[in-house]
């Protein structure tokens, strides 16, 4: 064969090669690894709660919460929104904001209420699963401005804060006959059950310029949350998901009055 055409075929073939293992990074590799990194998180302060280091592993999904947060925004800045993302999501958040806190509660009060305690610290976790994959449902048919039902990361992060605020001083319940069980456990039924609810809770704004200036109030009172929570810490976390829960609940109950007050057409 002459040698300028040999050389040239092995050209062709390098060319082919190079192209077949040059192929674009997928949109969905940013936004997958800030879930990844969420759910490591989680593990670690399942980890960190079983070793007793009980303050250490609340903050860990706190920081899992500021990685789930990311993974989103990442997600709509390129445009990476796919139903693997969406799975992907929903599988870190049952271990990250469903698992860990419900294991939190238990082995910080509620295990000595043996199995009540249990079956109580499951709730977060149980109800968490329902409303996750509620949202991957209703994700196929249509994305409303809101969300229905209570975010699994908001329960968790109300819960976490109760606990980072409360802990050092359980001599604050002695009054109750339950102890802090006796303010634990109806937070925890009451969160859960917002989470199976079809309540509407305020969705984090759109970094579009039309969303932003159409819904300016929402975009300024989620502007002050996050100031609120880096200058407060966990004071800030529990000022503003108490906001952000009532809000949603006055919300829902002013539009079941509303309705039921409406004259028949």
């Amino acid at each position: 064969m002459n040698p300028e055409r040999r050389l040239t075929r092995r050209k062709l073939r390098n060319d082919h090669l190079r192209r077949k293992f040059r192929k674009p990074i997928p949109r969905t590799v940013v936004p997958s690894f800030f879930t990844l990194m969420n759910l490591f998180c989680g593990f670690v302060a399942i980890v960190q709660i079983y070793e007793g280091k009980l303050e250490f592993g609340a903050w860990l999904i706190v920081i899992a919460a500021v990685f789930d947060m990311m993974d989103g925004f990442m997600a709509r800045l390129a445009n990476a929104n796919t139903e693997f993302g969406i799975e992907l999501d929903s599988l870190s958040d049952i271990v990250s904001f469903g698992v860990a806190p419900a294991f939190l509660f238990y082995s910080y009060s509620l295990n000595e209420m043996m199995i009540i305690g249990i079956i109580i610290s499951a709730f977060p976790a149980l109800c968490g699963a329902v409303r996750l994959a509620r949202f991957n449902v209703d994700a196929r048919i249509e994305d409303p401005d809101y969300f229905k039902g209570l975010p699994i990361p908001a329960a968790a992060m109300m819960l976490v804060a109760l606990f980072l605020i409360f802990h050092p001083s359980p001599e604050l319940f002695d009054g109750f006959k339950y102890g802090i069980n006796s303010v634990i456990v109806p937070v925890i039924l009451l969160l859960s059950l917002l989470m199976v609810s079809t309540v509407p809770f305020d969705k984090i704004p759109k970094f579009k310029m039309h969303y932003l200036q159409q819904n300016r109030g929402k975009v300024y009172l989620f502007v002050f949350y996050f100031v609120a929570v880096v200058a407060l810490q966990e004071y800030g976390l529990i000022l503003v998901f108490s906001i952000f829960i009532a809000k949603g609940v006055i919300v829902s109950m002013m539009r079941f009055w509303s309705e039921i007050h409406e004259e028949p057409v």
